[in-house]
């Protein structure tokens, strides 16, 4: 492991210099201290973790230092902004500091939220808050933890600087990182202002250096896209698997390597509603959890109209149908494994649509529910599974107001799992993996982050360190899975950060 200063540094995106990034000085923060530090994200540029114990490292991710080996860049792009195309974008308020190349050849850039103006800022400050930098900390590393590809955080340095949102707050940085930042809309500003060399050469060094299996192929281009299109599709079973709901899915927002990219005002969902809106600024729904696919798809319509100037249309849309039966598939295997699931039978995506139909109506905790039934049994290990246990039944069943109908339910699910066969522990093994006991709730958030603003960085502390472990037990840590206290349901998230 290295000190900050002995990372192996080197210029990738940066290198292509304008008019793909612009350099940009970090305007630092007042008296910036540390609030959060993720260990697990320094190990992936080989950073010892004890470097977060110097006085320097607040300095430098507040923007108030600088070692050598970084090249500071504010990357242009441009994108739809609630279905509303917006000619240029870009990082307003973020900045690729540098780039490093691990042990094992890998690249990661590492991008400062909160950095101050750049030329993109349309007006804006160029801050970040500290409640919407510790937002994205937290669940940058819960979502890498629950198994779902996502941007990393390093850090969150706090300072006495006031930002004005709707009202006055306290400024943060944060330090994400991941392989490219690279958007749809960063292909989008390239084709829309004509640049098409630019845009050649955008997709060329995107193919090299992220999808380098296709470098030589005759249709690399081709490639490279269906590749996009597999993992979008793949990362929106995922969330909506997990019932997380982005709130902001502009393609400014979308990541070409198919991460979670861009933390606003996303939630988890407690009670489960398929029309759940967690951006309370998303006054039509249109980023709805249950429009997240169908706006995906939508997105990757535009992304796949930039690169017309360079590839064909109809094979662009040969590779655009592809994205329904992938996500259909994908979150079908997903939701199996929440159910315990092996061996796919025709009826299963009825099984578990009926379920999710009545914990709608019921209200039912999606995350609770689902964990809930993964702990029921059918009697002895290896018994059968029709035998029940009316003790065992009532994790499940007090999640529902209806309990008959939540016990109807069990009966079905039990005679599908005695169709195969199914051994409790086996079976138990497999739901537990994919059901988390805990996932960062919103008021679990706000809770942290109120404490955080009067000084006490504790309870980040103590929920980051929870949530890198969301599949275990962890009983000392019971309260973080329980229902949620009705103040929470009044609690309303912006883009406002």
């Amino acid at each position: 492991m290295a000190r900050l200063e002995d990372l192996n540094y080197h210029a990738h995106f940066a290198a292509l210099a304008e008019p793909f990034s612009v350099p940009v000085t970090p305007t630092p923060l007042a008296s910036p201290q540390l609030v959060a530090f993720s260990a697990d994200a320094a190990a992936l540029i080989d950073l010892d973790p004890s470097e977060a114990e110097r006085p320097a490292f607040a300095d430098l991710f507040a923007g108030a230092a600088s070692i050598s080996g970084w090249e500071p860049r504010a990357m242009v792009y441009a994108g739809h902004q609630f279905g509303v195309y917006v000619p240029r974008l870009g990082d307003g308020r973020a900045l690729l500091l540098a780039e490093v190349r691990d042990r094992d050849g890998g690249n990661w850039q590492l991008h400062l939220k909160g950095a101050g103006a750049t030329p993109f800022s349309r007006m804006g400050d160029g801050r970040a808050v500290l409640r919407s930098s510790i937002r994205e900390f937290l669940c940058s590393e819960a979502m890498h933890a629950l198994g779902i590809p996502t941007t990393r955080a390093l850090c969150v340095i706090g300072s006495g600087e006031t930002v004005y949102r709707e009202t006055p707050e306290k400024g943060a940085t944060v330090l994400r990182l991941a392989p490219s930042h690279t958007r749809f809309g960063t292909f989008q500003y390239f084709a829309m202002t004509n640049q098409h060399d630019a845009l050649k050469r955008l997709l060329e060094f995107t193919i090299a250096e992220h999808f380098p299996q296709h470098r030589h192929e005759a249709d690399a281009g081709l490639r490279f896209f269906r590749d996009v299109v597999r993992r979008t599709a793949g990362l929106l079973a995922q969330w909506q698997a997990f019932g997380f709901a982005h709130g902001v899915m502009n393609t400014d927002n979308m990541s070409v390597l198919g991460l979670t990219l861009d933390y606003g005002p996303f939630g988890f969902m407690d009670r489960y509603n398929p029309a759940y809106i967690c951006n309370h600024s998303d006054t039509s729904g249109r980023y709805a959890f249950d429009e997240q696919p169908t706006v995906a798809l939508w997105n990757l319509c535009r992304f796949a109209e930039a690169l017309l100037p360079l590839l064909d249309r109809e094979q662009l849309a040969e590779a655009l149908a592809e994205f329904e039966p992938q996500i259909i598939e994908q979150y079908s295997t997903l939701m199996r494994g929440k159910l315990g699931l092996t061996h796919p039978e025709d009826d299963d995506r009825e099984l578990s649509a009926s379920l999710l139909q009545l914990m709608a109506a019921q209200g039912a905790d999606y995350p609770r529910s689902f964990r809930a039934l993964s702990q029921l049994t059918g009697g002895s290990t290896g018994s059968s599974v029709l035998a029940g246990s009316g003790n065992d039944d009532r994790r499940f069943l007090d999640e529902f107001a209806d309990r008959e109908a939540a016990a109807n339910w069990l009966q079905r699910w039990r005679a599908r799992l005695a169709r195969e066969g199914s051994i409790d522990l086996q079976r138990q093994a497999i739901q537990q993996r994919h059901n988390p006991k805990y996932v960062l709730r919103n008021y679990l958030a706000q809770q942290a982050i109120a404490k955080a603003e009067a000084g006490d960085f504790s309870e980040v502390q103590a929920l980051h360190a929870l949530l890198r472990k969301p599949f275990d037990e962890q009983p000392e840590h019971e309260r973080y899975a329980a229902l949620p206290p009705d103040w929470s349901r009044e609690l309303e998230i912006s883009c406002s950060s």
